[in-house]
């Protein structure tokens, strides 16, 4: 019989992680699945269970090949003839942690539960931030394997 988590008992932990040299897609497969809440035994597909990540440096992230000036984020106003389209360098001039905000909210589910997980995602420029208080555990990009992903 499959035990599924009521409301009373969902926790939520903290981890921070360091974006420096990170790649943007990998960086944002690790991020997702802790926001979801799958690197957990109790993982429920319809409750947040997911846990907060802060991510600091986020002005020193990488794209692979020549994705920074060649990718392109299309969005629309709403009115007729108003697509617009930006490029990872020039978003990141505007808003440096826009483009992996995008690749996260983009491997979340869409609709209320999508939002609200990525509300747990904080993205800050430089080394600081003002999450020191939640004692957030340091997450090593460089040493975690595809299968060990922040596990408790």
């Amino acid at each position: 019989m499959t035990k599924f988590l009521k409301k009373d008992q969902l926790s939520s932990n903290w981890y921070e992680i360091d974006a420096k040299n990170a790649v943007v897609g990998r960086l944002a497969t690790v991020i997702s699945k802790i926001i979801r809440g799958k690197n957990k035994t109790t993982f429920t597909p319809h409750m947040d269970d997911g846990d907060f990540v802060v991510v600091k440096n986020i002005e020193q992230i990488k794209f692979t090949g020549n994705k920074f000036q060649n990718k392109k984020y299309f969005r629309h106003t709403g009115h007729p003839g108003g697509i617009k389209e930006t490029t990872p360098e020039n978003l990141a001039k505007k808003k440096p942690g826009e483009a992996l905000k995008l690749a996260v909210k983009r491997m979340l589910p869409g609709g209320v539960l999508g939002k609200k997980q990525l509300t747990k995602l904080k993205i800050y420029v430089g080394n600081d931030h003002p999450h020191t208080a939640q004692n957030p555990q340091v997450i090593h990009l460089d040493k975690l394997n595809s299968k060990n992903i922040a596990r408790n």
